[in-house]
């Protein structure tokens, strides 16, 4: 039978790893403390940050390995469900754990800005990989954190807790950035396949049935997270992901409007476009003509060179 555990309060938290419940929308804990237990599927709630502690063996890190041994940060948002795979074999956690209720960020700044941070949408593949420094600085940022719930709960609690928690995903924004640039050959060959990815795309003619080719789908080629690759785009050409596949389409567009012996609804069709217009509307939009304009003014280009 599957096992199956929800957390929906941090309460529920708390019990399944042995922790006091100190504060009804909010916790620090620690993994140690908690029992050993077989693997299961986990439905959250709540946010939740873990600091994995690894004792050794190297991390994995999307398709690749990666010798970074001091510890791993995951991020889970409310909704989202994550097994861990079953091996039949009981093990002990170890580690700490932000858990924080989305009732906490009502009326708080953070609130405001939840939606800017991607990563606890990226897979458990795509982990923030910390140096022992970063470590530290999470597990200081952990201890202000539990520092304040031991002081008890008063006017003041909710205001410093939740800036404490904005500035401990702030430094995990900083520290991504980090990630992305120390892991720039891996990056920089996901931008080849991505680019490979669109040029097979369209040399095959999957527009014709498929339409548009989308971030979600590129990403799911690439064995990635939507919100990460779309991160990883961004910070490596300074384009969203959207914008690098339609400067695609449109190159790809411009070469088949030289043909004259097809309409420009067709080669909209062709691209993926379900409605011509759309097309007509992004090529101008990208080009500064319409795709016919474009056709004249090349076809005067050549005439006056020959």
């Amino acid at each position: 039978m599957e096992r199956i555990v929800n957390f929906e309060s941090i309460n529920d938290y708390n019990v399944f790893n042995n922790h006091k419940t100190l504060h009804p929308l909010v916790s620090i804990v620690d993994l140690s403390k908690a029992s050993p237990r077989l693997p299961y599927k986990m439905n959250f709630g709540i946010y939740t940050v873990i600091l994995k502690d690894v004792k050794c063996g190297d991390l994995k890190y999307g398709k690749q390995y990666y010798d970074y041994q001091e510890g791993t940060l995951v991020f889970f948002s409310p909704g989202q469900t994550v097994e861990i795979e079953d091996t039949g074999i009981a093990y002990q956690p170890y580690g700490h754990a932000l858990i924080f209720h989305p009732d906490l960020l009502a009326g708080t700044s953070l609130g405001k800005l939840m939606d800017d941070y991607s990563f606890f949408s990226y897979s458990t593949s795509e982990a923030l990989h910390l140096s022992e420094k970063e470590r530290q600085i999470i597990l200081d940022c952990f201890d202000k954190i539990a520092t304040e719930l031991e002081r008890g709960v008063d006017k003041h609690s909710k205001k410093l807790i939740a800036s404490n928690i904005e500035l401990l995903l702030n430094y995990c924004d900083r520290f991504y950035d980090r990630q992305f640039i120390t892991r720039d050959n891996a990056n920089k060959g996901i931008i080849e396949r991505f680019e490979n990815l669109l040029s097979e795309f369209f040399l095959e003619n999957k527009a014709q049935q498929m339409g548009l080719p989308t971030v979600s789908y590129c990403a799911d080629q690439l064995h990635l997270s939507s919100n990460y690759f779309g991160d990883l785009i961004k910070k490596e050409t300074g384009r969203t992901a959207q914008d690098y596949i339609q400067t695609k389409i449109i190159a790809i567009a411009k070469d088949r409007v030289y043909d004259l012996t097809k309409s420009v609804s067709e080669i909209a069709y062709e691209l993926g476009f379900k409605y011509p217009q759309h097309f007509t509307r992004l090529f101008k939009q990208k080009v500064g003509c319409t795709p016919l304009e474009y056709r004249k003014v090349t076809d005067m280009i050549q005439a006056s060179d020959n």
